[in-house]
């Protein structure tokens, strides 16, 4: 009985955790130049480098289907 209750309350403990990491969506860093009016990019004064405008994208998976059959006549 009490390895009954020991294996519910370490699930319920752990259950949780394991659904929170599931849900957390895969995502990367995405970084583009900004450009100005002109098209060229935009050169930041400290650094000397073009400014860039980041955000975080997620990433979707690809799904294979099969073929359609084609239809009898």
């Amino acid at each position: 009985m009490k390895k009954l209750l020991a294996l519910l309350v370490a699930s319920a403990f752990v259950m949780p955790v394991m659904a929170e990491e599931a849900k957390k969506p895969e995502t990367r860093k995405v970084c583009v130049d900004v450009q100005g009016k002109d098209g060229k990019p935009v050169m930041d004064p400290k650094t000397k480098k073009p400014k860039q405008d980041c955000k975080e994208v997620k990433v979707h998976k690809k799904h294979e289907g099969t073929a359609v059959p084609d239809k009898k006549k």
